[in-house]
């Protein structure tokens, strides 16, 4: 796909998929091949606006070198006067987040499997010294199989060495390092992992509070409770991989490799 220039005709565009802050995606079909993509719709104006041409361009650059089972492919790019087209690979099972609301939680099996996932697909980002670090069920889609797809890029970082110190990603799922401006590198995205898979079990994350000032005491602190029906196994991962110090956590590794994962050692 990414070998021509496109254009907006070379598209059928369908129904809406989703809205953003800054735009729309469309499933879409490219005319001469009949083939199915997901087309993000962003408005110049909006990003000026909003001073994100950076991570946009950030966001091309990280996602259209990326390919991974686990990973939504962006295919391509093009813009006009307006407007700004990103082509991406279409997911057919949806949006994480809404899976996850209509079931309330998952089963530990399901929750593993999709855990294996996340751990392989962000091995290979730290590979390639890609760090997401906005990893939740929102940046989440689902496959033509059901497999897991990581999807938003935008606050992502090529960060070869250096540290960074710059707040982003959502409060609930920000590792300690980044709630009190430390430096941080890519154990962030191994903290999330783990918030992820209690958000899995639980339907909500475990740092969750009324007000953003106790959400963050209880991250400074790594102060979380599981409810009964979560199992030992599930438990000791999870508090594997929510250590305060960023070395002390579980490598994606262990997570990644079925018959390591303590998920089924119980």
């Amino acid at each position: 796909l990414h070998y021509r220039r496109f254009c907006l005709n070379d598209f059928e565009v369908g129904r809406p998929l989703g809205k953003g802050k800054f735009g729309s995606v469309y499933l879409a079909r490219v005319k001469e091949n009949r083939f199915l993509v997901a087309l993000k719709v962003l408005f110049k104006s909006q990003l000026t606006k909003s001073n994100v041409e950076h991570q946009l361009r950030r966001e091309i650059e990280i996602q259209g070198h990326l390919r991974h089972p686990n990973i939504l492919r962006m295919y391509t790019y093009f813009w006009d006067e307006k407007r700004i087209y990103l082509v991406l690979e279409y997911a057919p099972g949806g949006e994480m987040y809404k899976f996850l609301k209509k079931k309330g939680r998952f089963d530990e099996t399901t929750a593993a499997v999709f855990m294996f996932q996340m751990a392989d697909a962000l091995k290979y980002c730290h590979e390639k010294k890609v760090i997401h670090r906005d990893i939740k069920p929102e940046n989440l889609l689902i496959g033509d199989n059901g497999e897991l797809k990581i999807a938003d890029f935008g606050w992502s970082v090529h960060a070869p060495k250096q540290k960074r110190q710059t707040m982003c990603g959502t409060l609930d799922y920000l590792p300690p390092e980044m709630v009190t401006g430390e430096e941080h590198r890519e154990h962030v995205d191994i903290w999330s992992l783990g918030v992820l898979c209690y958000e899995f079990l639980v339907g909500t994350p475990p740092f969750e509070h009324e007000d953003s000032a106790s959400t963050y005491k209880a991250i400074r602190n790594v102060r979380y409770t599981f409810p009964a029906y979560v199992s030992s196994g599930a438990r000791d991962l999870i508090n594997k991989l929510l250590q305060r110090r960023p070395q002390e956590r579980l490598s994606l590794d262990n997570v990644s490799i079925p018959k390591n994962n303590i998920f089924f050692d119980h």
